[in-house]
């Protein structure tokens, strides 16, 4: 037992006495002393903040991970502690480490953020389904039923189930269900398609092109639908190449400055 710590118990089995330690804490100055008395008052406590933290235990995550969370918590519950408010400091300790830990889950442990309101919703109905399929036999319990058991509406209960899917993430690499040939989850993914952009940018000048003069709309058609050269268009037509040239250029610069006008 630490040499500021008295063995003298109180509610819990695992809380010492350490109210004339942490009254000794207080009044002395930063230093080596005080940094041993502190180290004390950590270690006795330690006890209380591993049996804090094995009420998350089969939640995820490790134990040993969990148990250093509530020490952290614990130290922060120490460093924070005013003996002079009159409160025990168990009962300031206990809702210290407990939210670190809870914090420590959403913040850490959920691969979608979720919010806390359906985080709460979520240990509520799989407390609920618990205790239900120890008592039902052969059938998962019904979202009323675990409504009723959690005393939740059954959309409370509903979001409570969508939330438990998610507490993990597929990876996109993962292997579909039933799948024999590596078909997965990414390969089942649509994307964008590049030829859509192509499609709004002909609706966007259709209307401009119909209204070209007729020699005009034919020379724009001859080179970018029939793919045909500039001197091929000009024997063609019977002009010259720098004359078809002019003419395209001067067709594309009206109608991107007429789609540019309108979309403005």
């Amino acid at each position: 037992m630490p040499t500021g710590v008295s063995p003298k118990r109180h509610s819990h089995h695992d809380a010492p006495d350490t109210a004339d330690a942490f009254l000794k804490l207080a009044g002395l100055p930063a230093g080596h002393e005080r940094d041993t008395l502190r180290a004390e008052i950590v270690e006795a406590w330690l006890p209380m903040a591993d049996r804090l933290a094995g009420r998350f235990r089969s939640r995820g995550e490790s134990f040993d991970d969990l148990r250093q969370v509530a020490a952290l918590g614990l130290v922060k519950a120490v460093d924070r502690y005013d003996p002079a408010l009159g409160n025990a400091f168990e009962s300031y300790a206990v809702p210290t480490v407990t939210g670190e830990i809870k914090r420590h889950f959403r913040d850490h442990m959920w691969t979608l953020h979720v919010p806390r309101r359906v985080q709460d919703l979520r240990n509520r109905v799989r407390i609920a389904h618990q205790d239900l399929s120890q008592t039902i036999a052969g059938r998962r319990p019904t979202v009323a039923e675990i409504a009723e058991r959690a005393g939740m509406s059954e959309e409370d209960a509903k979001a409570g189930l969508e939330a438990l899917e998610s507490f993990s993430a597929l990876s996109l690499d993962a292997e579909m269900p039933g799948s024999d040939d590596g078909y997965s989850l990414s390969d089942a993914l649509g994307f964008a398609d590049p030829a859509l952009d192509t499609v709004v940018d002909r609706e966007s000048v259709a209307p401009r092109l119909a209204a070209l003069p007729e020699r005009e709309r034919t020379i724009l058609y001859m080179r970018f639908f029939a793919d045909m050269t500039q001197s091929r268009i000009a024997e063609q037509l019977g002009i010259s190449q720098m004359h078809v040239s002019r003419l395209i250029n001067r067709s594309c610069t009206r109608v991107r400055n007429q789609v540019l006008r309108e979309a403005a």
